[in-house]
């Protein structure tokens, strides 16, 4: 199994993981036979991605580090919360809390917490996805820090809702599709605030939860809004959410602009750790998260082409990958693994497209 980017997709493809819909409708199944009708349904959805099945990537394992039920149950409340206009008194404090327990213990169960979500998404479904992926992350994060029962709960809580203030702020400002005027700029700022605002009235939100809908676009340099917070100003739980945002921000597609590689934007964080970002919770990031998934496609310094197919969670940079294309780009006959711990004179060069 590998992903691939949905431009790329030749009629004949097998897809290898079921595409729902936001309210858990299937909108293509697992083994589906791709045509030209079925990739225009994916195109009109606003999928860019899908996972397939071919020769080169037969017998990998892309892990499911959260089970898909839990992954949508949780995308379903954020967007009920979300697109509820009387949000005051609609969010169910307990509802939340429950689906956060779900994913807390569904991270637990596995045997090396190291994160490598697989959902596949669409543009405009962005916001809710975000907020799902935002609250995993800050949760393996807090694991790694040593967060448990309530403490974790509450990053747990604040990190699902920490953009609830965004549905104060006027879609065509959220959607815009090109740089934003430095007026809607600081119109999206004041989603911050309006998070705190929002949260404040909602039973059973602790102060943690307020803390990071207010603070996770602050920065450790004094840089951050709304009130140019530095270093231990700013609530922890916030600074955590704070890197779980930004990261998940770069490695998904906007309308705007194309996402980044995950290697990228981890080398991204770790350039403006103690700048912008704690360092201790940086270096925490760093350790579960997966540089470089499984079934990402690399070029070796040797010109041999390949993909990743079982991650190294001690050398994050040195994964086992399975060579499919000798240096004058021919297909091999058959494919080769190596153990890039165990040859060091292979390195990974760059990420490519099959």
């Amino acid at each position: 199994m590998r992903r691939i980017n949905l431009d790329q997709i030749q009629a004949g493809s097998v897809l290898a993981k079921t595409i729902m819909t936001l309210d858990g409708t299937v909108l293509l199944s697992c083994g589906t036979e791709l045509n030209d009708e079925y990739i225009k349904r994916l195109q009109f959805n606003g999928i860019t991605q899908i996972f397939i099945e071919d020769e080169i990537s037969r017998g990998i394992h892309v892990p499911e580090f959260i089970r898909e039920e839990i992954v949508t149950e949780a995308k379903q409340l954020v967007r009920e919360t979300m697109v509820n206009t009387s949000i005051t008194t609609s969010i169910d404090g307990k509802k939340v809390m429950e689906v956060v327990d779900k994913i807390i213990e569904s991270i637990l169960v596995n045997e090396d917490i190291i994160v490598t979500l697989s959902d596949i998404r669409s543009v405009d479904d962005y916001t809710f996805s975000h907020s799902v992926n935002v609250c995993i992350y800050s949760l393996v994060i807090g694991i790694g820090l040593g967060y448990e029962g309530d403490k974790l709960r509450e990053l747990g809580v604040g990190s699902m809702l920490h953009d609830i203030g965004k549905i104060r702020i006027p879609q065509q400002i959220l959607k815009k599709p090109g740089r934003l005027t430095p007026d809607e700029f600081e119109e999206i700022k004041k989603h911050t605030l309006y998070g705190y605002e929002i949260l404040k009235g909602v039973e059973g939100i602790s102060m943690a939860a307020l803390f990071i809908a207010l603070g996770h676009h602050e920065r450790s340099d004094g840089s951050g809004y709304p009130h140019h917070l530095r270093k231990d100003n700013i609530h922890k739980a916030a600074r955590v959410v704070a890197i779980s945002d930004v990261y998940d921000a770069l490695t998904s597609d906007r309308v705007y602009r194309k996402k980044l590689m995950h290697h990228e934007v981890v080398d991204y964080i770790t350039s403006l750790a103690s700048h912008h970002f704690d360092q201790e919770i940086v270096d925490t990031f760093i350790r579960y998260v997966a540089y470089y998934p499984v079934g990402t496609a690399i070029i070796l310094n040797n010109g041999e082409k390949g993909l990743v197919s079982k991650y190294n969670k001690y050398f994050p940079t040195r994964p086992v990958v399975r060579i499919v294309m000798d240096e004058e780009g021919k297909m091999l006959p058959r494919h080769k693994e190596i153990n890039l711990n165990e040859k060091l004179e292979y390195r990974i060069v760059k990420v490519w497209d099959i």
